[in-house]
């Protein structure tokens, strides 16, 4: 409706904070490693044994589909907010600092494990970004991002 204003939130509604780019970050980091971790802790480890010995079950699917509804749920946020430039954008940027990291001899090992790590890291703080973005631009803006158009 033409009337109808976005306001910024008040002193009684939760705000945008460091504190919820922490919970975004936990959460994406919760998602992707619970998805697939070098340990052999996860449910690509869990749900291949599981297949190899033929006991996949329903407890399998339920996970399976937790998780997936997790990957929508992250990867449509970070899709809508970001787009393609704003994905290769905030790829590009993670892969400059673990570049630092190597050149200046920070991390030293390049095995697969701590390359494994640093991918999953990687995928995590693109999920958190795309998550975080809508809030941040309306911080730094003034414009908020409007989704839905109703009638």
């Amino acid at each position: 409706m033409a009337g109808d204003q976005i306001s910024a939130p008040t002193a009684g509604e939760p705000g945008f904070t460091v504190g919820s780019v922490f919970l975004r970050l936990a959460f994406a980091l919760v998602v992707v490693l619970l998805t697939f971790n070098p340990t052999g802790f996860s449910f690509f480890h869990w749900a291949r044994d599981a297949f190899l010995a033929s006991s996949l079950g329903p407890l399998h699917v339920l996970a399976g589909l937790a998780l997936l509804a997790g990957w929508v749920l992250f990867v449509q946020a970070t899709r809508q907010s970001l787009g393609l430039f704003g994905i290769v954008l905030v790829g590009s940027l993670f892969a400059v600092l673990v570049w630092m990291l190597f050149f200046y001899d920070v991390v030293k090992s390049t095995n697969s494990t701590t390359l494994t790590w640093i991918a999953l890291i990687g995928v995590a703080v693109i999920l958190t970004a795309g998550m975080c973005w809508a809030h941040l631009r309306r911080r730094l803006s003034g414009q908020a991002t409007v989704d839905e158009v109703r009638d």
